[in-house]
């Protein structure tokens, strides 16, 4: 049961696989506290940097670089378009490398072209460095393999769902950063129009990126054992860090023997003594407990060694593997609804506050601003709610369909509330954003329950599969992005008609998907203990 004292103390680990079993958010003296942090930070400055861009483009850039509607939308489509790759590559890389070193070098890449953002002065370099800021969108996939790596399944969901939230609200601080480092630069420090908005890149977003990046270098782990190399000695391992090898089964899944290797035995040499110390002295409890999940199983012919071991170490990806697993069915369970919860988001963000500017003529760019960036901010709240709503059914059912039917709700009801909003243009500017909210609401929770199903779809793969899901959310963006564009009438946006195409394609797919069989899994009994800091 979650205890609000879960927050400071050190982490309830599970001896089994070393995972945490709590989520010691403020404590960042604790491995697990630490690397959490490191999760969410990493990925809400790359999110403040990405998403640098739409908070001054309507008052500052587009009159800088005399923009057009149809450049400022081509714009928007560039700033996705790096990290449709970038999300693909970045899945394989964090199942080989390791997430820490995946952040890292997303980190320090994205701050070259944000460096950059100075030598800007047509429309053709803001495309091009759009473009390459937009690789920093990649670093969702080294979050979500990052929580993966040190959480275990009993608060996965939630642990990558406040990381996520956390991390997505950088999109948010982005329309109150930009612009009021550009205002002052412009107002009270004497610099022009250019570089004002310009050197906002520099002074702001790129120092950060570096910043954390050292933060992630110096004081983050790869995963609980330490090295990313290490990782596989996690598994299966008895009170005296001995690798359990092979477990032997009568055929109705009670432990007969268990066979240890020499692996990991603190202060022993001899393999033999090693072996020795296992059976004689553990052998008894490891029967008692692996026995006790045998009798959870609501399969018959338990393979103790996968549930121990096979199942959960994250094994190198081959192309073959990424080729069979990015459209397999059971990931596109998760990656279609991303595409239309996580496209949308990134859609209308783009838009959003060109979008209150349209409809209140006379608010300032900051203004506008600040009430677009509510909708990246409520990803604090929201988000996580997703996902700790996912792990309460999960618990309650007993069943990951549980976990399957409430993103696809949610996703469901998203799409209701944008054909509403597209069929009302007149709503007036407060009923705008009540509306908004609330379409952000069941929105937000989607994409937290989303990734609150991703860790059990491919366990060996997790890196592969958040990034296949990731990708098709930020193709959803790009496609949701052109479907604003191509609503453009005598040089303006038509942006309600492009709300109601978004809704009625985000419940055609999450109906659709209804069909694909989640992988099944109940709640299994964990021993703990608690972590020295």
């Amino acid at each position: 049961m979650w205890r609000i004292s879960s927050l400071w103390k050190p982490a309830v680990v599970n001896q089994r696989n070393k995972k945490s079993a709590t989520i010691p958010i403020l404590n960042v003296f604790d491995i697990y506290g630490r690397n959490f942090l490191f999760a969410w930070l990493g990925f809400l400055v790359c999110f403040l940097s990405w998403f640098g861009v739409p908070p001054l483009m309507t008052k500052m850039i587009k009159r800088d670089l005399k923009l057009t509607a149809v450049d400022i939308a081509n714009n928007n489509i560039c700033g996705l378009s790096a990290t449709l790759l970038g999300r693909f590559v970045m899945g394989p890389v964090c199942d080989r490398y390791g997430p820490r070193w995946g952040m890292i070098s997303i980190l320090l890449i994205g701050a070259i072209p944000t460096a950059f953002m100075p030598l800007v002065n047509n429309v053709s370099g803001l495309h091009a460095i759009r473009f390459f800021i937009s690789i920093l969108g990649s670093s969702f996939v080294c979050c979500a393999q990052y929580v993966n790596a040190f959480f275990d399944n009993n608060i996965i969901g939630t642990a990558n769902a406040v990381a996520a939230g956390w991390g997505n609200s950088g999109a948010g601080i982005a329309f109150f950063v930009m612009p009021a480092i550009a205002s002052a630069l412009l107002n009270n420090d004497g610099y022009s129009l250019h570089k004002a908005w310009s050197l906002s890149f520099v002074i702001g977003p790129f120092l950060i990126l570096l910043f954390v990046a050292f933060l992630l270098l110096f004081f983050g782990q790869d995963c609980p054992m330490g090295k990313w190399s290490r990782r596989s000695d996690i598994l299966g391992v008895n009170q005296n860090n001995t690798l359990i090898k092979t477990v032997s089964l009568s055929k109705h899944g009670k432990v007969l023997s268990i066979t240890a290797s020499a692996v990991g035995v603190t202060g022993v040499d001899d393999p033999a003594a090693a072996n020795k110390i296992l059976v004689n002295k553990d052998s008894n409890d490891e029967k008692k407990y692996l026995n006790d999940e045998a009798q959870d199983s609501e399969e018959n012919d338990v393979d103790i060694e996968d549930l121990i071991s096979k199942d959960e170490i994250i094994r190198d990806p081959t192309f073959w593997d990424v080729a069979k697993i990015s459209f397999a069915p059971r990931t596109l369970l998760c990656a279609l609804p991303y595409l239309t919860t996580f496209g949308t988001e990134l859609a209308v963000e783009s838009i959003l506050s060109a979008l209150y500017e349209q409809h209140e003529k006379l608010w300032p760019m900051k203004k506008a601003g600040d009430w677009a960036s509510m909708m990246g901010l409520l990803n604090v709240v929201t988000r996580p709610l997703g996902g700790f709503i996912s792990d309460i059914l999960y618990h309650h059912f007993k069943s990951t369909k549980a976990k399957k039917f409430w993103m696809l709700f949610c996703g469901v009801v998203q799409g209701i509330f944008l054909i509403w909003i597209g069929f009302r243009p007149h709503l007036s500017i407060a009923g705008l954003i009540t509306a908004l909210s609330f379409m952000a609401l069941f929105m937000e929770m989607a994409n937290g329950a989303n990734f609150a199903v991703v860790p059990f779809i491919n366990k060996a793969h997790t890196g592969l599969i958040s990034g296949s899901t990731g990708a098709f959310g930020n193709a959803g963006g790009i496609f949701f992005s052109l479907v604003f564009r191509f609503t453009i009438v005598n040089g303006k946006n038509n942006y309600f008609r492009g709300f109601w195409i978004i809704g009625i394609c985000s419940i055609v797919v999450n109906l659709a998907v209804c069909l694909i069989p989640i992988r099944e899994e109940r709640p299994k009994k964990i021993r703990t203990e608690m972590s020295c800091a």
